[in-house]
């Protein structure tokens, strides 16, 4: 990758006049060594704490500049095996012709450097303006269609939002707004589908005074994601991980939010029953852990006739929910981020490369009268921003259909 891509620039900027020469081939092998370093200092920069602003910045510039050199690279290596095989047929088969052949392939060659070129820098950019996106909170209104809903389940304000990621943050009042935002919708019930931090609960130690803020009269629900039992953090032993576990847990009771740990809560709304099933992490795929248990959480539960159920990976939904527990109505879920990379135009186009791994991935979807919402994500991971898949707050309204 790193010849292709540094061949192809070399190539490029041959042509330029000076001192841009110098400059371009100055920025890009300054770029290209510091990725190397940071590729290789990563287990010890995912720790540092000191100056998390410094650290977002060079995060997103050293992301930014790899993604546009596998670009490169995958787009240049195409004209280098189709001058591969160029020469290959001349030397065994037209020797004569071989000058020719040769020519008409630097010709074509050309072509695809600028392309590789071009298509480089545009991922660069968007890479770029990407990062600023990373608080653009969406608020998305969404109305789930219910067989026979009662008027009082008809009335109620849900939001939901997920994969906070707190340990992610640099910028506590972008963070506030969007809480803000929230509260300005005036819900009458709050969820929280998973993954309040990426390692460790003290990540979010400085946004509980932010997150306690949110509000509704008949609360907030929350439960665990795949990131909230430190399984992707170095532990100095099996009770310093389980502690670790406990405060996180001890940190929803801060917050006032309600944990479901495998269990359920009937709310009496009007004259009808709702009831909220909330089960640990459960996935559907072999890459994640599986925590919870969704007969345990739905015992007792049978004769209410409306369920929504707060699971955090929507793996779990193809696997187990819709096929064996078809009864709850919605399922709420989050887990995929939308990849914080993709393409969004309402009515026209929503795809992004996450949708080759989970068949639900952002958004809306049904199966008999069962439904699935897939929230794409309050907080962000790894990549600082977001391209096409804005951080999202959703406001879920549900109708009778009948």
């Amino acid at each position: 990758m790193e010849i292709f891509a540094y061949q192809t620039f070399m190539d490029w900027s041959r042509n330029l006049k000076s001192p841009y020469k110098q400059i371009f081939t100055i920025t890009y092998i300054s770029l290209a060594i510091g990725f190397w370093i940071f590729m290789f200092a990563f287990p010890i920069l995912r720790t540092f704490t000191t100056y998390p602003n410094l650290k977002a910045v060079i995060s997103i510039i050293i992301m930014a500049f790899a993604f546009a050199k596998i670009m490169m690279a995958g787009i240049a290596s195409l004209d280098y095996f189709k001058r591969l095989i160029a020469y290959i047929i001349t030397f065994f088969y037209a020797k004569d012709a071989a000058p020719q052949m040769v020519t008409d392939a630097m010709s074509r060659s050309t072509f695809i450097r600028n392309l590789a070129i071009g298509a480089g820098g545009t991922l660069f950019g968007m890479v770029l303006y990407g990062s600023t996106n990373r608080y653009n909170y969406l608020v998305r209104n969404v109305k789930v269609p219910i067989p026979n809903l009662p008027d009082d389940l008809a009335k109620l304000k849900i939001v939901q939002i997920s994969d906070i990621h707190s340990g992610s943050f640099t910028d506590k009042n972008a963070v506030l707004k969007g809480i803000q935002k929230i509260n300005a919708l005036q819900p009458d019930i709050i969820f929280f589908t998973g993954d309040l931090v990426n390692n460790v609960a003290t990540e979010m130690h400085d946004y509980i005074d932010v997150f306690s803020q949110l509000k509704a009269p008949l609360g907030v629900f929350s439960t665990l994601g795949n990131h909230d039992y430190g399984d992707y953090a170095e532990w100095d032993s099996k009770e310093a991980k389980q502690q670790n576990l406990q405060d996180l847990k001890n940190t929803h009771t801060k917050l006032g939010w309600h944990l479901m740990l495998n269990e359920n809560k009937i709310l009496k709304i009007g004259n009808t029953e709702l009831a909220i099933i909330g089960v640990e992490n459960i996935s559907g795929s072999k890459g994640f852990h599986t925590y919870g248990s969704l007969p345990i959480a739905y015992a007792g539960t049978e004769d209410v006739a409306h369920k929504i159920l707060l699971s955090h990976d929507p793996s779990h939904w193809n696997t187990e929910v819709k096929n064996k527990y078809n009864d709850i109505q919605l399922t709420l879920s989050g887990h995929t981020h939308g990849m914080q990379f993709g393409i969004e135009i309402p009515g026209w186009i929503k795809w992004s490369p996450v949708k080759y791994i989970y068949a639900q991935w952002a958004g809306l979807y049904k199966e008999n009268d069962c439904y699935i919402h897939v929230n794409r994500g309050f907080g962000f991971l790894g990549y600082p921003g977001r391209i096409g898949i804005l951080p999202e707050i959703t406001h879920l309204q549900l109708v009778n259909n009948g």
